[in-house]
């Protein structure tokens, strides 16, 4: 992801009259249409399943065998769910599987392996929730706009992003980012890694446990919130309440960490 995923569906959210979950549409009927869909297949351990999603909620958990298990419950009270295609791409580095809502506006909405592309859901209140089983070793990416995104006990690299709704995740594997606008962020990443870790929001707390041992650059930012951190920093520059630069242990890989309404919290993993 994740700037131009969620930078064009957060306009969309906002000026094309997205149904937040669980809100009824104003004269909508009180039954509900339901839909549910399957996709399992084999992933190879060091590659990505994605998720794209729009409207609903997106989970992650582990699998019980070496097959991703991908199910996705469609439910809507006016607009008819037969509407919004579950699109599966296959490609090198893994399987994309994409939310894709009717054009609109002389937009044609494409699903690709880098996700979704030219998404409009004007008049369309199909919320799509997501459930991911995810095989060892396999990455996980997990994206939607109105909808909390978890991913929890999974031993890859995961990366998870929303609009409105929290983002938390926990992985054995060293490699996680996460980000939301709207919703804190919580993440548990249990191994030391080498690439640059990004967790951000704009209203919310940032709530981050790393393992001792950590080595790493770090940037804290709030504007209306403290930053807390249970790991000693070398600190670079002035010092602030609202902004900490430093290093930690040997540094190396960068730790990017802001919110704007919330605190920061970075946690030491006996």
């Amino acid at each position: 992801m994740k700037y131009g995923f969620l930078g064009g569906l957060a306009v969309a959210a906002v000026w094309y009259g997205v149904a937040l979950p669980g809100a009824p549409a104003r004269g909508a009927s009180s039954v509900r249409r339901q839909d549910h869909w399957n996709w399992s297949g084999r992933v190879a351990s060091g590659k990505t399943i994605a998720i794209y999603g729009i409207n609903g909620s997106v989970s992650a958990e582990p699998a019980t065998g070496d097959q991703v298990q991908v199910t996705a419950d469609k439910r809507a009270r006016r607009s008819d769910t037969d509407d919004v295609r579950l699109v599966v791409v296959e490609h090198d580095g893994g399987v994309t599987i994409c939310a894709v809502y009717p054009n609109s506006r002389g937009r044609t909405t494409t699903c690709d392996a880098s996700g979704l592309h030219n998404t409009n859901t004007s008049n369309n209140d199909v919320e799509v929730e997501f459930t991911v089983r995810v095989p060892r070793g396999v990455n996980f990416d997990g994206n939607t706009v109105n909808g909390g995104v978890e991913a929890v006990n999974l031993t890859g690299v995961v990366s998870i992003a929303t609009v409105n709704g929290g983002a938390r995740l926990e992985t054995s594997g060293g490699e996680a980012s996460a980000e939301t606008v709207n919703g804190s962020v919580t993440a548990i990443v249990h191994s030391l890694g080498s690439q640059p870790m990004r967790f951000h929001t704009v209203n919310g707390a940032v709530n981050l446990s790393l393992p001792a041992g950590l080595s790493a650059d770090l940037d804290a930012r709030t504007v209306n919130g403290s930053i807390d951190s249970d790991f000693p920093i070398s600190v670079q520059g002035r010092v602030s309440p609202r902004r900490l630069s430093g290093r930690i242990g040997q540094g190396g890989r960068t730790l990017d960490l802001e919110t704007v309404n919330g605190s920061i919290r970075l946690r030491q993993i006996p």
